[in-house]
């Protein structure tokens, strides 16, 4: 029996995983600010991230993604919100952090 199952409704949270294994619980809801993940985690296909709930990112470091998972937090803090705070963005990452919200789609 697959561990998967079609009917269930797909899981609340997902689980974006780095280059070195750091895990990062995220609010699927969360993650929709990258039409990479979205896609990657719509339960109409059959891909092994929408039926496992948990992406990995073999190219983007666990520094990264944590900021790319602060990043998805606050935009969906902040979604409907005309008055929002600024987001810190350490100067030593951003050339990776530009990288990755480009794979990521987060850049439109």
């Amino acid at each position: 029996m697959s561990a998967f199952n079609s009917s269930a409704p797909p899981s609340k949270y997902v689980t974006l995983v780095s280059s070195e294994g750091f895990e990062f619980v995220v609010l699927r809801q969360a993650t929709y600010c990258s039409p990479t993940i979205k896609k990657m985690l719509d339960p109409n296909h059959q891909w092994a991230e929408a039926k496992a709930g948990r992406c990995v990112f073999p190219e983007i470091s666990g520094v990264v993604l944590e900021k790319v998972v602060e990043y998805m937090q606050y935009w969906y803090a902040y979604r409907e919100k005309e008055d929002v705070p600024d987001m810190h963005i350490p100067v030593d990452i951003c050339l990776e952090l530009l990288q990755a919200a480009d794979f990521l789609g987060m850049d439109q």
